[in-house]
């Protein structure tokens, strides 16, 4: 495998799975919040919490370092605004994770709030647009090159 095939599957690999993940969250996970009891939802968010960190965190770190590593050693195969526009969709993601999605989890750590939790199933709208977007972009540039 050459340096560029192997730099596109970098970016590809995490995408893809990342992609599925948040859609599997998106359409069953976090609507199913609101069927857990009030008692046992602060344990029940830990719990998601605690599984889902290690499942997706270092993918998003791997993803991260692939998006800069496209965007300065990209190949000249490879237009320059899409490695940009990679790049700038995992900024996206990184951003919203952590100015939404992580201050709504702390909401509902303290017990269900279902104002939290809509505004949670509203706001991951953005990272589920953005991985999907970000997957599609990085297949259409494996099937071109």
């Amino acid at each position: 495998m050459t340096f560029d095939r192997a730099l596109l599957a970098a970016n590809l690999a995490p995408a893809l799975f990342l992609t599925g993940l948040i859609w599997t969250i998106q359409i069953v996970h976090y609507p199913l919040f609101d069927r857990v009891g009030p008692t046992t939802f602060p344990a029940y968010e830990s719990a998601h919490t605690a599984r889902i960190t290690p499942l997706a965190g270092p993918l998003m770190l791997v993803e991260l370092v692939a998006a800069i590593a496209l965007v300065f050693a990209r190949p000249s195969a490879i237009p320059a605004w899409t490695a940009w526009t990679a790049l700038a969709l995992v900024v996206l993601i990184w951003a919203s994770t952590f100015l939404l999605q992580v201050p709504r989890h702390a909401q509902l750590a303290a017990g269900f709030d279902p104002a939290a939790h809509a505004a949670l199933l509203a706001s991951n709208w953005i990272r589920t647009a953005a991985w999907s977007a970000r997957s599609a972009l990085l297949l259409w540039l494996s099937f071109r090159s």
